[in-house]
């Protein structure tokens, strides 16, 4: 199937041809139409499945298509974290490559001077984080009164990060009447009931249910003791000193600790978590984007921003206690066909997390060694 065949308008097929894109995935070709149509959506869709592309190509349509003299806001979307915020705005600025379209995206941790600069122009597209959108709306900067299509982007993330209420009042500003896309990488009942709540009528659409792996992915375990795991990890990505490496921890301290081990040893890495800054951030995401380093040690609310298309290696250093967000993490890698490699540590601990992991995945992790 083509993006022809979606029924998508030339300007929006010339500009993902341009960007790469050779045939939907199936949470494209499954949502678009729907999403063309009028429809709600709720969508349960992982990391790399492509949904950015799932519900930013038809917008554009629907937007390029009705009241092209509309001044107004008319498509909010919602989503957790800086990094996802710009890299939802960097993809709508790719697919409206030649559609007299704008979009906008707005979130904390900057200054708010240069984002109330560009809302004076004209936004046909908001991109926002939760608290940020609402201290706009408060000032008076941001009026949702003329939405006409909502997004809920990583849903289960952004409940999940406490951010129920904010989100509960953006729902009362934007009108009643419009259409609603509901995107989560997972869909516990809690997720399901809310989304019942906000949605009319809702087409289901299930892709690559979270509990699967990409068989392009290698997955091995080490076991090992917790104090030997830097150790491990020094050996490894001295191994793989030219190949870009995410390393997964689960709290800023470890990975700030980590890093500073790494550099002591001459591997240069930098850490993405909540606690720094938007600049230090995107700084970090560019290096590594461009190799000028080739590891990153990450938390997962932060990591959930980052969209590599080459990123051939995905280390646990700590494993999650929430067995989804193992498939989410190794996800990273082994994208669209390519190969990639996951490799885990497990210390005494964290037996439990492993083996939860494995039921989830229906896949017994192949030990590699035991680490000493």
């Amino acid at each position: 199937m083509s993006f022809k065949n979606l029924n998508l308008i030339n300007p929006i097929v010339r500009a993902v041809t341009e960007a790469g894109y050779s045939r939907p995935t199936e949470i494209q070709s499954t949502a678009i139409p729907h999403i063309l149509g009028g429809r709600d959506i709720i969508a349960c869709a992982q990391t790399g499945t492509g949904k950015t592309a799932a519900f930013a190509m038809p917008i554009l349509q629907l937007l390029k298509r009705h009241n092209p003299e509309h001044k107004e806001i008319r498509t909010l979307i919602l989503t957790p974290t800086r990094e996802l915020a710009i890299q939802i705005e960097e993809n709508f600025s790719i697919y409206s490559k030649y559609l007299p379209l704008s979009q906008l995206s707005v979130f904390g941790g900057v200054s708010i001077g240069g984002q109330l600069a560009a809302l004076r122009k004209r936004v046909d597209i908001l991109v926002a984080t939760p608290g940020r959108l609402l201290d706009l709306v408060d000032k008076r900067h941001i009026d949702l009164s003329k939405i006409e299509i909502l997004v809920l982007d990583e849903a289960d993330r952004m409940l999940d990060m406490g951010f129920v209420n904010d989100v509960k009042k953006v729902l009362a500003l934007v009108p009643r009447r419009r259409q609603t896309l509901f995107f989560s990488a997972t869909m516990p009942l809690s997720i399901k009931r809310f989304a019942a709540s906000i949605l009319n009528n809702p087409v289901e659409v299930t892709v690559t249910p979270v509990s699967s792996t990409a068989q392009t992915v290698k997955q091995s375990v080490y076991f090992v003791e917790k104090k030997d795991k830097t150790d491990l990890l020094i050996d490894i990505l001295q191994e793989k000193s030219t190949v870009r490496s995410l390393v997964f921890t689960r709290t800023k301290h470890v990975a700030n600790k980590l890093v500073q081990q790494l550099e002591d040893v001459g591997i240069f890495a930098a850490a993405i978590h909540g606690n720094k800054s938007q600049a230090a951030r995107q700084n970090a995401l560019d290096d590594f984007k461009t190799s000028r380093i080739n590891v990153l040690v990450a938390t997962d609310i932060a990591a959930r921003g980052i969209d590599i298309d080459d990123l051939p290696n995905v280390v646990n250093y700590e494993l999650p206690n929430i067995p989804e967000t193992y498939v989410h993490r190794i996800g990273r890698t082994g994208r669209a066909g390519a190969e990639g490699t996951a490799i885990s540590f497990c210390d005494a601990d964290e037996r439990v997390d492993l083996k939860n992991i494995q039921k989830l995945i229906g896949f017994t992790v192949p030990v590699r060694s035991f680490y000493k």
